[in-house]
């Protein structure tokens, strides 16, 4: 399962063996939210640029084209052509943002599709047998995602309904795994920490959900309109509190100076979609800081977007070809620069675990944010 290899201060070097491969942590993991990375991005291409974890969205795919038909496939890695690992995180996010009428009860929730307007209902079984259709390497547990801010009750009354829906997560994860004909039976489960900025709420449930012996932690409701500030202050109060010898997982996080902070403070699992949405805006990111490709003086500029950098984009083409490409509303220009967007992000990763391996990671994390401070 999880093996702790190195510590440098409270990071964490890590490996996890699954069924699909070997994680090697911190890991960033790619976001293919409906089974597709967004800018024209294959599996193939994912693969040369060094990703160890695609992760898909199991609201998403049961409300467009349907978990049961991807279960026809033989699951999601099937369906996708997919050979390495992928997570599925548990709707529930989706569930209380994109949902414009929604009803929790203690069951589940009960919304309206924001596709084409039909009434679905989740709850802890149904997210568990959606994700266990999609044949997912780590299932995520359904939560309550409070919004923000919220009242120090509302807070404690979600968290408290959270734990007893994880219970149930764990329960229907057992038995799905023990069928017959499930995709994939060595599924693992991922529990959720909650609590918004409430340190005491988040530190009680850290403890409570540790003792439930899942596969793996996240940390969940940040990056939802807190300060960073305020973010890493409750990593420095939460992560303590959460086993070490499991993985570590902040989700939705962040900028390469969110994830370069965060591994400082012991979280080994991150994904966001900043690298594909900025991407795909023509924004891509250097050791040099974030450069916006559109921008004028790219016009008759021969360099790569990065020297020395061996993403496709930065081997084949120039800043003045990508420009011109996204001016001239080319697709390519889009796939180009979430390519390099993910390999830098992958690249980071990499350079991050041999930094902790070596025992110099407060030097290279400072280095690095130093860097790319300069634009």
């Amino acid at each position: 399962m999880y093996e702790l290899i190195k510590k440098d201060g409270r990071a964490k070097r890590g490996r996890l063996v699954t069924v699909h491969g070997t994680i090697e942590t911190p890991v960033f993991m790619n976001v293919g939210t409906v089974a597709a990375i967004k800018g024209a991005v294959s599996t193939d291409d994912l693969r040369d640029i060094g990703t160890q974890v695609e992760l898909s969205n199991t609201y998403h795919l049961h409300v467009r084209t349907g978990d049961k038909l991807i279960k026809e496939f033989g699951g999601l890695h099937k369906f996708m052509n997919w050979d390495r690992p992928i997570l599925t995180d548990s709707g529930g996010f989706q569930v209380f943002s994109l949902a414009k009428l929604r009803k929790i009860k203690e069951e589940g929730v009960s919304f309206s599709s924001h596709i084409d307007g039909r009434k679905i209902f989740m709850g802890p079984e149904e997210s568990m047998q959606i994700q266990s259709n999609l044949g997912s390497t780590i299932a995520m547990a359904f939560d309550e995602c409070p919004p923000h801010p919220a009242t120090r009750q509302y807070m404690q009354n979600s968290v408290d309904r959270t734990t007893r829906w994880l219970e149930r997560c764990k329960k229907e994860m057992k038995r799905l795994n023990s069928l017959e004909d499930t995709v994939n039976p060595h599924q693992l489960l991922f529990g959720i920490n909650q609590g918004g900025t409430f340190e005491d709420i988040r530190i009680a449930h850290a403890k409570t959900i540790s003792d439930m012996d899942l596969d793996g932690y996240a940390i969940g409701g940040l990056a939802v309109g807190e300060s960073h500030e305020e973010m890493y202050h409750i990593l420095d109060e939460t992560v303590p509190y959460l086993p070490e010898d499991k993985p570590t997982y902040l989700m939705g996080v962040g900028t390469p100076v969110n994830i370069l902070e965060s591994v400082e403070r012991g979280v080994d699992f991150f994904d966001c979609v900043y690298p594909t949405r900025n991407g795909r805006h023509g924004h891509v990111y250097t050791n040099h800081g974030k450069l916006n490709m559109f921008n004028k003086k790219y016009e008759l500029d021969h360099r790569p977007i990065e020297e020395g950098c061996q993403c496709p984009a930065c081997r084949s083409y120039s800043r003045a070809y990508i420009r011109h490409l996204l001016k001239a509303k080319e697709m390519l220009g889009m796939r180009l620069c979430v390519l390099h967007n993910l390999y830098f992000y992958n690249t980071m990763m990499s350079e991050i675990r041999t930094a902790i391996e070596e025992g110099r990671y407060k030097e290279y994390k400072d280095q690095k944010i130093a860097g790319m401070m300069n634009q």
